[in-house]
């Protein structure tokens, strides 16, 4: 079943005063099935951040249509089940993380011994026990992040859409976010994210998209569609090749 669905999906900016358009994406059409780690992949500018910012309902399409769970994104109540951390989360920084997480714990109207139950678990899977109680303003950019990833998962959403959710980790901490986005799989939650880091994507997903220059170029199935002998990485140059390198 498909929970997440682009259908001919269009962004079309204005640039600067010539007015002249800026395709973000170009009829893009895709399917996230539930249940699925999907991967979506493509250098800077390829439109990853504007699909998911479609997706979110932040920003509406010039054409085309999104929806989730066979609704339209503009929903009201579409967004309960979802949970997202965006590629450079910033958060009121005099808050500690066990503060911010009764912040959103409350913002999806969850009880107090919810939140609080809930805040220890994920922050203990994400190494920031000991940290809870300190403003974030003390926090690495790493740390920062996996708060965010604590934010995301709060309320239990049935769908995670990641943007970079290994950005600024080191090698403990992408290590923790791994074994967390396994353990969400193994719960059946469905996982939407973006990713710079090819490895990462070609150990953890089910199937990838290639982006690149607002065009979907490949959908793979990283487990059984891989050609014999190659990596995510070496298909994902060659699509770059084909497309005939990297807009300005």
């Amino acid at each position: 079943m498909a929970l997440i669905e682009m259908n001919a999906l269009t962004k079309v900016y204005k640039k600067d005063f010539s007015r002249k358009e800026v395709y973000a994406l170009k009829s893009l059409t895709l399917n996230v099935e539930e249940g699925e780690v999907f991967g979506f992949l493509g250098p800077n500018g390829a439109g990853k951040s504007t699909a998911i910012k479609l997706l979110l309902n932040l920003i509406r399409p010039t054409s085309g249509t999104v929806s989730i769970n066979g609704k339209d994104v503009s929903g009201r109540d579409v967004r309960r089940n979802i949970g997202f951390l965006p590629e450079n989360p910033y958060f009121y920084d005099h808050l500690s993380a066990k503060e911010l997480l009764w912040f959103g714990g409350k913002s999806c109207d969850m009880d107090a011994a919810a939140i609080q139950e809930r805040t220890e678990t994920l922050l203990k899977e994400l190494d920031l026990i000991e940290a809870m109680n300190r403003p974030l303003r003390s926090y690495s950019k790493g740390m920062v992040q996996r708060a965010g990833l604590a934010l995301a998962l709060i309320h239990d959403p049935k769908i995670l859409i990641l943007d970079e959710p290994m950005s600024g980790l080191d090698p403990m901490g992408r290590r923790k976010v791994f074994e967390l986005i396994l353990s969400l799989k193994g719960e059946g939650k469905t996982i939407f994210f973006s990713s710079h880091i090819l490895h990462d994507i070609e150990r953890l997903c089910d199937r990838a998209a290639i982006l690149i220059n607002g065009s979907l170029k490949r959908l793979i199935s990283v487990k059984t569609e891989l050609p014999a002998g190659k990596t995510l990485e070496e298909v994902f140059f060659e699509e770059v090749a084909k497309a005939g390198g990297l807009r300005e």
